[in-house]
């Protein structure tokens, strides 16, 4: 033993065969493990007539893609009649796409009769519409009240011309357009449009009688205006479900209207009562003025008969005869009637 372990010289030649071969044997038993691991889902697919290679299987698993969803999912598609190949599931689940949804949207649509290519479906998930709810509602219809629940509003309320509220409630049948599903609008569009409408038409009534004797009116209006452009659905009907009157909104606008209208003519008979008053008390303070100056007017009188006798330019009878003509006068004002002064 010891004359072979000296006969025998290790290389660095020989280490790197050793290495390679540990590397080998690593890389196969790792290949082993995968391979029985997907060896079952080979297996599956082959006698569901949906063969998958079994290279692809194992680049799945190196890809952390599950095989088992691709395998399942091409099963379930190519036993409908549908050929959707793995690399397209692929592509798909790695954009973080739904592929269960989409492949069971594209078989109820071929089911129904609905055209829908791959990469419309896949689209339409990946914008994060729910795919197979819009091909099911374009099977089935649904109904949308008008207004919704969420808007806390159990009516549509309008006018019509002769000032009689109305209340409606509608119900409005529609399916998905599948074609418009993308970068369409919602159901919130389709009832904010409708609810316009309804508001519409029975504004421009002009007597709610009409409106009332014929209900279909508003259906037939509001559906003709095309209200469905630009959403991701079709409208098949609009039906009215209910129809109250409400409060005599013209009665109550006309009421209003005299009680401002009222307010608005004592306020201005209050102005003109201010103004008056003012021009009264600014006569008053001017006659006060006069007054004044007719005092003082009389004052001067006097002092100007003083001065007169002083120089001489009146006599003393004079002065006399004027005293008995202003007692005259009183006395004759006094006899009339006329205040004095």
């Amino acid at each position: 033993m010891q004359n072979f372990l000296a006969q025998t010289t290790v290389t660095p030649g020989t280490v790197l065969i050793w290495v390679l071969l540990g590397i080998v044997a690593l890389v196969g038993i790792v290949i082993f493990f995968i391979m029985i691991g997907v060896l079952k889902l080979y297996v599956q697919a082959l006698f569901s007539d949906a063969k998958v290679g079994m290279l692809d299987l194992v680049m799945m698993r190196l890809r952390k893609v599950p095989p088992d969803l691709i395998v399942i999912n091409r099963i379930s598609a190519k036993k409908a009649g549908l050929d959707i190949s793995t690399d397209l599931m692929e592509a798909h689940y790695l954009a973080r796409g739904n592929i269960s949804r989409v492949v069971a949207a594209m078989i109820a649509a071929d089911k129904a009769g609905i055209e829908l290519p791959w990469n419309r479906a896949t689209a339409t998930d990946l914008a994060g519409r729910d795919i197979l709810d819009a091909v099911q509602t374009s099977v089935n219809p649904k109904v949308i009240d008008c207004p919704s629940a969420n808007s806390g509003r159990q009516t549509i309320d309008a006018v019509a011309k002769d000032g009689i509220q109305l209340r409606a409630k509608c119900r409005v049948t529609v399916r998905t357009a599948i074609s418009r599903l993308v970068g369409g609008a919602t159901e919130e569009t389709i009832i904010a449009r409708v609810g316009e409408g309804i508001i519409s038409t029975i504004g421009s009534a002009e007597n709610h009688k009409h409106v009332l004797e014929n209900p279909d009116r508003i259906s037939k209006t509001v559906l003709a205006k095309g209200l469905d452009s630009g959403t991701a659905f079709e409208i098949l009907s609009i039906d009215i479900a209910d129809i109250d009157v409400g409060e005599n909104i013209g009665a109550q606008l006309q009421a209003a209207q005299a009680e401002a209208d009222t307010k608005r003519f004592q306020a201005q008979a209050e102005q003109r009562r201010a103004l008056a008053v003012a021009l009264e008390v600014e006569y008053q303070a001017e006659a006060q003025k006069n007054r004044a100056l007719v005092v003082l007017a009389e004052a001067e009188v006097p002092r100007a008969v003083a001065e007169a006798l002083r120089t001489g330019k009146i006599g003393l009878m004079d002065y006399y005869r004027m005293q008995n003509m202003m007692a005259d006068t009183q006395m004759r004002a006094g006899i009339g009637g006329t205040p004095q002064a």
